[in-house]
């Protein structure tokens, strides 16, 4: 078995190691700047980005929504997968919204607490 394909046990979940890394880069993000969020894509080139919550008088952006402006602005063609750790426990609407927009279906989405522990894979 390639390491690659090593499986990960994250909360409950069993996530390949590529998708644990994910859960790893939200966490430390959220962490780092104690945001209700964070999160982190793999785009189709397998390129990561990682975001926590914008919460500004200005501009109000999830972490996910960060992301993926993040992958749009680096000239990214769609996205593998993607983390969203924090405390509300299911997929924003606008969250759906940014995902499928940018990079259409099949984008599998993990859901967790601000620990890391993963409940919910979701696919949009």
């Amino acid at each position: 078995m390639c390491a690659d394909s090593a499986i990960t046990r994250v909360g409950h979940m069993d996530l390949s190691s590529e998708d644990a890394k994910l859960v790893t880069l939200a966490r430390a993000t959220r962490a780092r700047i104690q945001a209700a969020e964070g999160a982190a894509v793999r785009d189709s080139d397998g390129r990561t980005y990682a975001a926590a919550t914008v919460d500004l008088p200005s501009l109000q952006l999830s972490a996910l929504q960060v992301c993926v402006a993040m992958a749009v602005a680096s000239g990214s063609r769609g996205l593998a997968a993607a983390v969203v750790l924090g405390e509300g426990g299911e997929l924003a609407t606008a969250d759906r919204a940014a995902v499928t927009d940018f990079a259409g279906g099949g984008v599998v989405v993990h859901l967790g607490d601000g620990r890391g522990a993963i409940a919910e894979t979701v696919t949009v």
